[in-house]
């Protein structure tokens, strides 16, 4: 009997996890669902997650496979999941896939969202989802701004301090920023990510919104390459990953499966 891999698709609210990286001396996400997947394969099971998010910050989309040689339908392991798994962690959807796709490295195309409460006094509701700004930030000039990320640019300027990456050229597809009533929402599309950029791109933008740094902040920083030029690193709490793709043309999902 060959392996199955199983491709989920989850979401999760980070906000009492270290990360989806387990790591010996904190609670991470992929800790618990490993624990609860190898409950029911009665088996120690390694589950390998599409994008590393850090402590604080939550998903919407996040994806990750392993491979089975349980009966188990593909269909049931949301159902056998979610009834073990603490109520922040919820398995959307699962989708037996091509033992060629990696969670990860097949990954094409990943969109991150970034949440801003935009009111004198922060609202309750949102306030483990949104970075609290008190000042007004003016989202119009912060979207004209952001249009200087998109294309393949060197961003060695937005990646923090403890970045791996081999290279730090990356694909933006589409930025915007918009407003409703007291909520400023960056959503920001690209074929991969530095280390803590998105949050970088988010305190730059809010710096740009309060005027406290020029528009053309971005283009400056990535033609000088200085993170000196940018603003601070966003609260994790706003950012959440919305979504990740993979291409449907690379044998990726089986032609009787559905794509997750």
């Amino acid at each position: 009997m060959n392996a199955r891999r199983i491709l989920l698709t989850l979401s999760y609210d980070g906000t009492e996890y270290a990360g989806w990286q387990y790591q010996e001396n904190a609670l991470s996400v992929q800790e618990k669902v490993e624990e609860i997947l190898s409950a029911i394969e009665k088996t120690p099971m390694r589950i390998v997650g599409a994008s590393r998010t850090d402590a604080g910050v939550h998903a919407q989309g996040q994806r990750a496979h392993f491979d089975t040689f349980s009966r188990i339908p593909t269909d049931k392991y949301p159902f056998a999941l979610n009834a073990l798994l603490p109520s922040d962690i919820r398995v959307n959807k699962a989708a037996q896939v091509a033992d060629t796709l990696h969670a990860r490295f097949s990954a094409r195309r990943k969109e991150y969202r970034y949440l801003i409460d935009n009111r004198r006094h922060a609202n309750a509701l949102t306030q483990r989802f949104a970075a609290h700004v008190p000042l007004h930030l003016d989202a119009e000039k912060m979207h004209q701004s952001a249009q200087n990320l998109v294309g393949a640019h060197d961003f060695a300027a937005f990646e923090a301090s403890g970045g791996t990456a081999k290279t730090t050229v990356r694909t933006i597809e589409s930025v915007s920023v918009k407003r409703e009533n007291n909520l400023v929402e960056l959503r920001i599309t690209g074929n991969a990510f530095l280390y803590n950029m998105v949050r970088i791109i988010a305190g730059t933008l809010i710096q740009i919104g309060q005027e406290k740094l020029p528009p053309d902040a971005f283009s400056q920083a990535i033609a000088h390459k200085d993170r000196l030029l940018l603003g601070p690193t966003a609260p994790a709490k706003g950012l959440t990953l919305y979504s990740i793709d993979y291409e449907e043309g690379d044998n990726a999902y089986p032609t009787h499966s559905k794509r997750p």
